[in-house]
C-alpha cells in the first residue's frame, strides 16, 4: 500500500503511522433476501448522491433503484444504530404522496426499471443554460430550476429518466447496443448526458432537447467502463479496457489526448473539485493521479507491495482497484480493492490515512459535503463511513480557487517564484 511520488526519484525517509488509523462506521443498507435461483444479478454496481445532497440512490440489484431522502437516512441511522434492512416497514422512510403540493418534500421512491441496473447519475437543470439543438422553440418538456433527475443505465443498453421528486419516468433513450456501463451530468446544469457503453463508444444527449442524441464519441478500442467530466463541463474523461484513458474536448467533441501509464483495464475515473487533478483506477493494483491538462502522471498509489510487475499487473493479481472517488475538499481520495479493504488517501501522502474493511466491493462515492463515504457491494447493499475531516491549509484553499480558473499551462507562465509554481501545479 505505497505510493510514490513519481516527480522525485531520490528514495525518501517517512515515518508512516501504522498501521492506519480504522474509519467509524456510520451505517448500513442492507438489501432484501433474495431466492436462491435470484443470486445472479443482485450486484450494486452504482451509488450516487444527489448534487444538492437532498437525495441518495443505488441500484439493489434485480431491475431495482432505491431513492432515499439522504438527511433521514441518517437520523435513521442515530436512531436506529447502524445496520437498516431496506425492506424493513419499522425503519422505512415515508413515500412519496401522489398531490402536488409535497412535489419538493424528499420522498422515499422504489423504482423498477425493467432490467438490470448497471449505472446511476443525478442531474439538476440551470434555466438559463439553453439546449444547445437549432430549434428550440417546442419541448415535451421544460426543466424548471428545482427540477432533479435520475438517468439509469441498463443492460439492455437503455437510459431512463426519471423525475426524482414524483418517481414517473420521463425519457427513454434508446441506442446503444450494449450495456451503458456508466453515466455523468454535465455540472453546469446544461442537462447534457453522457453514457458509456461495452459497445466502445460514448453517445452525447441533450435532456434540454427531449433527450435528442448530440454526438457520438469514438476512439475506444474496447469496452468502456467509466466517464466523468471536469468541473467546469469543458472537458470529458473516459476510461475502459485495454488500458485506455481518453480525454475530450465537450466543446468540440473531439479527443484532446490518449494517457498513457496503466498496465490493465482502466474501470473508473473522477476529477478533483478545482478540475486540475484526474484520478484513475486500474486492474492493475494502482491509482494514478494525473495533470489533465499535460497527460503527466503526479502521483501513484500502489495496493499491492512490492510493487507488481508489469506482466503481473496485467493479470489477475487479487488486487485489482474496482473504484476511485475525489472528495469535494480537494484533499483526500477514496479507492476501493479486491483485497476486502476501502482506503482513503491524502493527495499530499504516500499511505492511507483512514481504511475500512469491506468484502466483495464494486463502487464508492463521497457525499455532497464529503463527510460521508458510500459503497455498494455484489450482494446490492450499502455501507457508509465517516471521512477524514481536517480544516484545509488558507494555501490549498487559494490553490483551488486559481487553479478552478487557470489550466497548468497558464499557471507555469505566471511571473511567481518557482517554489509556488510547483505548488500551484501540485508538485509539491
Amino acid at each position: 500500500m505505497l505510493a510514490k511520488l513519481v516527480l522525485n526519484s531520490r528514495p525518501q525517509v517517512i515515518c508512516r503511522p501504522w498501521p492506519p488509523k480504522v474509519s467509524r462506521t456510520i451505517g448500513e443498507l442492507l438489501a432484501p433476501a433474495a431466492p436462491f435461483d435470484k443470486k445472479c444479478g443482485r450486484e450494486n454496481w452504482t451509488v450516487a448522491f444527489a448534487p444538492d445532497g437532498s437525495y441518495f440512490a443505488w441500484s439493489q440489484g434485480h431491475r431495482t433503484v432505491k431513492l432515499v431522502p439522504w438527511s433521514q437516512c441518517l437520523q435513521n441511522f442515530l436512531l436506529h444504530g447502524t445496520k437498516n434492512v431496506t425492506n424493513s416497514s419499522s425503519l422505512r422512510l415515508p413515500r412519496q404522496n401522489s398531490d402536488g403540493g409535497q412535489k419538493n418534500k424528499p420522498r422515499e421512491h422504489i423504482i423498477d426499471c425493467g432490467d438490470i441496473v448497471w449505472s446511476l447519475a443525478f442531474g439538476s437543470s440551470v434555466p438559463e443554460k439553453q439546449s444547445r439543438c437549432v430549434n428550440i422553440e417546442w419541448h415535451r418538456f421544460r426543466f424548471g430550476q428545482d427540477q432533479l433527475l435520475l438517468a439509469t443505465g441498463l443492460n439492455n443498453g437503455r437510459i431512463k429518466i426519471w423525475d426524482v421528486y414524483t418517481g414517473k419516468l420521463l425519457l427513454n433513450l434508446v441506442d446503444h447496443t450494449e450495456v451503458v456501463r456508466d453515466l455523468t451530468f454535465a455540472p453546469d446544469g446544461s442537462l447534457i448526458l453522457v453514457s458509456a457503453s461495452r459497445d466502445k463508444t460514448l453517445r452525447v444527449w441533450d435532456l434540454k432537447d427531449d433527450g435528442n442524441m448530440m454526438k457520438v464519441l469514438r476512439g475506444h478500442q474496447n469496452w468502456v467502463y467509466s466517464c466523468a467530466f471536469s468541473p467546469d463541463s469543458s472537458m470529458l474523461c473516459s476510461v475502459g479496457a485495454s488500458k485506455a484513458v481518453f480525454l475530450w474536448n465537450m466543446d468540440k467533441y473531439t479527443m484532446i489526448r490518449k494517457l498513457e501509464g496503466h498496465h490493465h483495464d482502466v474501470v473508473a475515473c473522477d476529477f478533483s473539485p478545482d478540475g486540475a487533478l484526474l484520478a484513475t483506477a486500474s486492474y492493475d493494483t494502482r491509482v494514478y493521479i494525473w495533470d489533465p491538462h499535460n497527460g503527466d502522471i503526479l502521483m501513484e498509489f500502489g495496493h499491492l507491495f512490492p510493487p507488481p510487475t508489469p506482466i503481473f499487473a496485467g493479470g489477475a493479481n487479487d488486487r485489482w482497484v474496482r473504484s476511485v472517488s475525489f472528495s469535494h475538499d480537494g484533499l483526500h481520495i477514496a479507492s476501493l480493492a479486491d483485497d476486502k479493504m476501502v482506503r482513503f488517501w491524502r493527495i499530499d501522502e504516500d499511505y492511507p490515512v483512514q481504511v475500512a474493511p469491506l468484502s466483495n466491493g464494486l463502487c464508492c462515492a463521497f457525499s455532497t459535503d464529503g463527510s460521508v463515504l458510500a459503497a455498494g457491494t455484489h450482494d446490492g447493499s450499502v455501507y457508509f463511513w465517516a471521512t477524514p475531516r481536517q480544516v484545509p491549509s488558507l494555501q490549498h484553499l487559494c490553490r483551488m480557487s486559481i487553479r478552478r480558473v487557470m489550466p497548468t499551462q497558464e499557471v507555469q507562465e505566471l511571473p511567481i517564484p518557482s517554489k509556488l509554481l510547483e505548488f500551484l501545479s501540485y508538485r509539491i
